[in-house]
């Protein structure tokens, strides 16, 4: 992998993983010396045609939601999986995502089995990510919401 350090000598601009095989042109943005980031990156710079999702959340096409945090959570990245593929995106054109939970703790807990299931889905794409604890999600029962920004290169 080959490091390349603009003007400014505080931040390496790392290439993602197979750049020229995926088609990604994101990169991944990590200021030198900074501890590198497990599961997210801190930034992303991307050229292209941009894609976003409202805040998604674990129900399937029938709006029945999943039962329980990780079944949601599951459910959930299934859909931003789904709403890619309508924009001909793929996981690795992924550059941000931002999760809203109603239970931090909930999410902690899970951290393990999360991770496989983000994996199972996208792969060991990490783009720049937020978490966010809220009072509560429009629909009662939901769980998680995730905003998704994805950039297909043109």
């Amino acid at each position: 992998m080959s490091v390349t350090t603009p003007k400014s000598p505080q931040l390496a601009v790392l290439p993602t993983a197979d750049e020229n095989d995926t088609g990604s042109v994101a990169q991944i943005l990590q200021p030198s010396g900074w501890p590198v980031p497990k599961g997210y990156a801190n930034g992303m710079a991307a050229e292209g045609r941009i894609v976003v999702t409202g805040g998604v959340i674990g129900w399937d096409a029938d709006e029945r939601l999943a039962d329980g945090f990780v079944a949601q959570v599951h459910q959930t990245l299934s859909n931003i999986a789904a709403i890619l593929n309508e924009a001909g995106a793929r996981p690795e054109h992924l550059v941000r995502l931002t999760w809203y939970v109603v239970d931090m703790d909930e999410y902690l807990a899970n951290l393990k089995e999360l991770g496989r299931i983000y994996r199972a889905i996208f792969g060991a794409h990490y783009p720049a990510m937020a978490l966010v604890q809220v009072v509560r999600l429009v629909e009662k029962a939901a769980r998680v919401e995730i905003e998704a920004t994805a950039v297909i290169p043109r």
